[in-house]
C-alpha cells in the first residue's frame, strides 16, 4: 500500500504544497484544517492528478478533536507514516497591541496542533516501527525579532517540541525534522495585515521562495529525514553565524527591525 501522510495546514500554502508533492511521488494524503472550501480545492486537484487525497475538517488545536481524528485515520487509512505539522497562524505585534486571546491562538498553531498530532500519532507509529514526525518552522525560533512576541514564543514553542521528540525518539525508528523556511510567497501576510512590514532589514536580504519549492523541500525531508533543514542557503548562513555570535547577529537585527521601539 502507499505511505500515508496527516498534513495539517492543508488547505493553503506549505501545507497544501506539500501534500501536492508528495502525491505526485505516490503518497496517499490525509488533508488536515479548519476551512472545507478550501480543503476540497486542495483534494480536487490532487485528485485530477491522479493522487489520493482525503478531507478532514479539525481544528488541530482541538486536543479532543484530534484524538477524534487519529481513530478515523487509524481505522480508515491505516498507520500514517508521516505526520506534517504545518498549521500556523498569527500576526506580528508586541503583546499588548493584541487581545489576550490573540496569544492562545498563536500557540494553539503551531504549537498546540503539533503536539496533539503527536500524541495522537505516536503509540501506532512506534508499534508499527516507522513514521516520521516534520514541523514547519521559521527563523523566529533561532533568531526573534522585535514586534512579533507571541508570533516568535510560539515557534520556540515548536522547536522545543521537536528537540524534545529527538531525545524521546533516540534509538527508535522513529524521526523528528524541523524545517525552517524563510519568507514563502502564500496568503499569509495577506491575512496577518501590518506583520510583512515588520521584517528586519537584514531579513529581506533572503531571498523569497514560492511555495512549491518550499512544498518540494519539506516533501524531501518527510521521505529522506533529517534533524534540521534551514532554507534558503543564506538564511542557513544567517543561522550558523548566529550560533558563532549571537549577539552580533542579534544587534543586526535590532538595528534593522522596524518594529523596534524606543527604550
Amino acid at each position: 500500500m502507499a505511505p500515508l501522510a496527516v498534513i495539517t495546514g492543508a488547505s493553503s500554502g506549505i501545507g497544501q504544497a506539500t501534500a501536492r508533492v508528495l502525491t505526485r511521488s505516490g503518497w496517499r494524503v490525509v488533508l488536515v484544517a479548519r476551512g472545507l472550501e478550501a480543503l476540497e480545492h486542495t483534494a480536487a486537484t490532487i485528485h485530477a492528478q491522479g493522487g489520493t487525497a482525503i478531507v478532514e475538517v479539525v481544528d488541530a488545536g482541538d486536543a479532543h478533536a484530534v484524538s477524534a481524528l487519529a481513530r478515523r485515520v487509524l481505522e480508515r487509512d491505516g498507520v500514517p507514516d508521516a505526520i506534517v505539522n504545518s498549521a500556523g497562524a498569527g500576526e506580528w505585534r508586541y503583546a499588548d497591541e493584541l487581545p489576550p486571546e490573540a496569544g492562545d491562538r498563536m500557540i494553539a498553531a503551531p504549537y498546540l496542533a503539533a503536539y496533539h498530532l503527536v500524541a495522537a500519532f505516536m503509540a501506532p507509529m512506534r508499534k508499527a516501527g516507522r513514521g516520521v514526525f516534520v514541523h514547519v518552522g521559521s527563523p523566529a525560533s533561532l533568531m526573534p525579532w522585535p514586534g512579533a512576541t507571541a508570533y516568535c514564543a510560539a515557534r520556540w514553542a515548536l522547536r522545543g517540541l521537536h528537540e524534545a521528540l529527538v531525545m524521546d525518539l533516540a534509538g527508535s525508528p522513529l524521526r523528528s525534522c524541523h524545517v525552517i523556511l524563510g519568507e514563502v510567497r502564500t496568503a499569509y501576510f495577506e491575512r496577518a495585515t501590518g506583520s510583512h512590514e515588520r521584517i528586519p532589514g537584514v531579513g529581506r536580504l533572503i531571498p523569497v521562495m514560492e511555495a512549491e519549492e518550499a512544498g518540494q523541500l519539506v516533501a524531501g525531508v518527510v521521505q529522506k529525514p533529517r534533524r534540521e533543514l534551514i532554507r534558503p542557503r543564506l538564511l542557513w548562513l544567517f543561522a550558523a553565524c548566529h550560533r558563532v555570535a549571537p549577539w552580533l547577529v542579534e544587534a543586526l537585527v535590532r538595528w534593522t527591525a522596524p518594529g523596534t521601539r524606543a527604550a
